[in-house]
């Protein structure tokens, strides 16, 4: 699964309540092992296998990046 056809996969989930558990969501959905949720230390190493999810002030998912 490309990053285009992730961000199609989990359009579902913009809009929603942030909480951990949708990392596991995220995890089944695409196969990919590494989520980063919100407010959570990861390395600055480039990894394109690597999905951030973006949440507002109010820790509704805005969004997923890749790096």
């Amino acid at each position: 699964m490309n990053n285009e056809e992730i961000l199609q996969a989990l359009a579902h989930l913009i809009g929603t309540p942030y909480e951990p558990s949708v990392k596991d969501t995220i995890v089944e959905i695409t196969g990919r092992k590494r989520v980063v949720g919100p407010r959570e230390i990861c390395t600055k190493e480039l990894d394109p296998n690597r999905i951030h999810i973006r949440v507002d002030a109010n820790s509704l998912i805005q969004g997923f990046s890749f790096n």
